[in-house]
């Protein structure tokens, strides 16, 4: 079951090989068309039927409203008098000046479940190879949900080619996101200035990449850090878990199976151990589908997992 509404895409395939390919920069316009993202959201009051077989006096419910797209009238949440929408083209808006301006290319948008949440993603046009041959290039993120999944959320994002792996990039000692959360308005703006759009962020993840390819691990280490990383909390609520199949996984995808682990830049270092796990979190870890895996790698606990292997391997070359 695919997540995915809509999508559109320039260059390869995206993860379910699903979405309309573009040439490369389309306008604004057009990305909204193909994306799936030329719709509204409108809102309207909640009224319910109190009374037997829907057969009754019709209520209001003052505190709340219903969202729903203005192209086929479906219903996407309910939610507070006070949540602020953020508009599909909206998303897309964003990087107006951005792909014009700035150098950014627009590389997927598209629409999940529905049309509760949208995204779009923009090479920024930052890049560098490690060892000669292992390409990062740096991207920007922007992403929203108007069902309370998901704060309108921007994060400089790296993906190693080899593998597209993906990763947050912390901006400078900064959180790697910026969030917007639904009960403020979304001022693209405000969010501009505070990324910055400088290369400090950029120059400083490069640094730590090179600290990191530089770095030898120990075999008898690798053990425990993943160990510390690929955990989950048990049912009580309160007992934290090792889940040792995760552990396997990792461990055989550093260990020679993952996509790049032969590098010079990967076999034994710390950068290596960083991108078993994230290949482990954006491509086999067990999801209802590549999109559910997807997004829990970008917003949920696949990105949690990612940021705990970054800490980690951080600590190596303090």
């Amino acid at each position: 079951m695919h997540m995915v509404e809509t999508m559109a895409y320039v260059g390869q395939h995206p993860w379910h090989g699903l979405g309309n390919r573009l040439a490369p920069r389309q306008p604004i316009d057009v990305w909204k068309k193909q994306a799936g993202m030329d719709w509204h959201i409108e809102e309207a009051d909640v009224r319910y039927v109190a009374g037997s077989n829907n057969i009754g006096v019709i209520h209001a419910f003052p505190g709340q409203k219903v969202l729903y797209r203005s192209d086929t009238r479906a219903p996407l949440s309910v939610v507070s008098r006070r949540f602020q929408i953020v508009q599909p083209g909206e998303i897309l808006e964003f990087y107006r000046d951005l792909t014009a301006n700035n150098g950014f290319e627009l590389e997927t948008a598209g629409v999940l479940r529905e049309g509760r949440k949208f995204w779009a993603l923009a090479r920024t046009g930052q890049s560098t190879t490690l060892k000669g041959r292992d390409k990062v290039e740096g991207y920007l993120l922007l992403a929203t949900a108007c069902d309370g999944t998901l704060a309108t959320t921007a994060q400089f994002t790296s993906v190693r080619v080899v593998c597209n792996n993906t990763l947050s990039i912390a901006l400078g000692n900064a959180t790697a996101a910026i969030k917007v959360p639904h009960r403020s308005q979304f001022d693209p703006g405000v969010v501009k200035r505070q990324l910055g759009f400088t290369v400090a962020s950029w120059d400083g993840f490069v640094a730590r990449m090179k600290a990191l390819v530089e770095c030898r691990v120990d075999p008898d280490s690798v053990e425990g850090l993943l160990r510390r990383v690929l955990t989950y909390t048990a049912q009580d609520g309160r007992t934290t878990v090792v889940n040792e199949q995760a552990v396997a996984s990792v461990r055989a995808l550093y260990e020679g199976g993952g996509r790049g682990a032969h590098m010079a830049s990967s076999r034994g270092t710390a950068w290596g151990l960083l991108n078993s796990v994230t290949e482990f979190v954006d491509h086999h870890r067990r999801a209802r589908s590549d999109d559910h895996r997807r997004d829990a790698a970008w917003f949920g606990p696949g990105a949690q997992i990612k940021q705990r292997a970054w800490g980690e391997v951080l600590e190596l070359v303090a």
